[in-house]
């Protein structure tokens, strides 16, 4: 590679530069503080490990699979991966490490690695945030989760415009038992109603068993009473069926309770991560803004690949995208050259009140710090800081 190319870096990883590094930094901070009050007990995990235990989700997540870079360890000649999502990571502390009798929560902040790039102008570094929550199977659980994500949120200056989704895999994965379809055509579906492509889901449900009902399921996807009237009466009475619509309904009348002014949506046949989530779905979405700010759900029995399954569900986001156009310029304070006793004293005072403060070196003056914002000067024996 020429020397002219050396300081170039692979698509979709960036350096983040003081500006934005100063925000990411504080959002850090206000969120893991935020949910370390929220009861939720901070972690930290390997950023590589054996891949057989970060394939606790990649074994029913093929998209995770493929997003883990592996490599082999020199030291066991074992296959490593690094890990592309710290859910896993924090189930295994669950299951093995830190094995809590009932409920149990954790907080985590760290870099994960991808691939490939997860969406549209997506770094492959996401610095990604995350709270879990294992122990209880309740919908009081889920609810708890969706009310920490959205507050959390909101103390990092989300509070306006932001839309809840809420879905539940639970619907359609009731639907394709009671219809007892195989697997290819459950995928064609989903296919469908992820690209809400209705005029071929009439068509492809045409000559399929209960096809009038999985129609029903894309066309009023975010009506849950026309979807209650227009299925038939044989899928409303399935018991696996009503235990997810009544979660559903129950989870949007209590956050509603609970945020009056929040803008909410329904949709059932968002079907993401479908093949790892086993109930309860959740995104939150702001203007302008096409990737979610956060998202979670349920997934129940992921610590079964480490020998304890137990219900969980937790969110994450990624706080370089929660940061996106957001810059903050630090005050910088310059003081000049020397040891006397009470420039010192000024200095320190100075960084006492939260304010930088650097001394020039040799020969330098202010030309030297552009980027400087205020200087530390001598008026009739006081020290006193002034505006640049």
């Amino acid at each position: 590679m020429p020397i002219s190319e050396t300081w170039l870096l692979p698509d979709g990883v960036a350096d983040v530069l003081p500006e934005q590094a100063q925000v990411i930094e504080t959002l850090r901070r206000q969120a893991l503080d935020f949910l370390a009050n929220r009861g939720y007990q901070l972690v930290y995990t390997p950023f590589i490990e054996y891949i057989e235990s970060l394939s606790s989700l990649s074994e029913s997540n093929q998209d995770l699979d493929l997003a883990t870079f592996k490599v082999i360890d020199q030291l066991s000649g074992r296959l490593l991966g690094v890990r592309a999502d710290m859910t896993p990571q924090v189930a295994r502390i669950d299951a093995h490490v830190h094995p809590v009798e009932g409920v149990a929560r954790y907080c985590y902040a760290g870099t994960v690695l991808h691939t490939k790039p997860q969406g549209f102008n997506t770094t492959r570094t996401p610095l990604q945030l995350g709270a879990e929550l294992f122990g209880s199977d309740s919908i009081d659980a889920d609810v708890e989760l969706i009310d920490v994500m959205i507050s959390l949120l909101e103390k990092t200056g989300f509070a306006d415009g932001i839309h809840l989704d809420l879905g539940h895999v639970g619907l359609f994965r009731s639907m394709v038992k009671v219809a007892g379809l195989n697997k290819a055509t459950e995928r064609q579906l989903s296919d469908l109603y992820q690209r809400k492509a209705l005029p071929e889901l009439a068509e492809f449900t045409q000559d399929l068993n209960f096809g009038a009902d999985f129609y029903t399921l894309g066309r009023y996807a975010s009506d849950l009473a026309a979807l209650q009237t227009h299925l038939s009466a044989e899928v409303i009475a399935d018991a696996e069926f009503k235990h997810a619509f009544d979660a559903l309904k129950t989870t949007q009348s209590e956050i509603q309770a609970r945020w009056p002014n929040l803008q909410m949506g329904i949709d059932v046949v968002e079907l993401r991560s479908y093949h790892y989530h086993t109930g309860l779905m959740y995104a939150v979405y702001a203007p302008n803004r096409a990737a979610p700010l956060a998202q979670g759900g349920r997934y129940d029995g992921i610590g079964e690949h480490f020998g304890r399954a137990r219900p969980a569900t937790g969110f994450s986001c990624d706080l370089y995208a929660l940061s996106a156009g957001r810059f903050q310029q630090n005050s910088l304070v310059v003081a000049p050259k020397g040891t006397q006793t009470d420039l010192i004293q000024a200095i320190e005072h100075t960084r006492a009140q939260g304010m930088s403060v650097i001394q020039l070196l040799g020969q330098d003056d202010l030309t030297t710090l552009p980027y400087a914002t205020h200087q530390l000067v001598n008026v009739a024996g006081q020290w006193t800081v002034e505006q640049i």
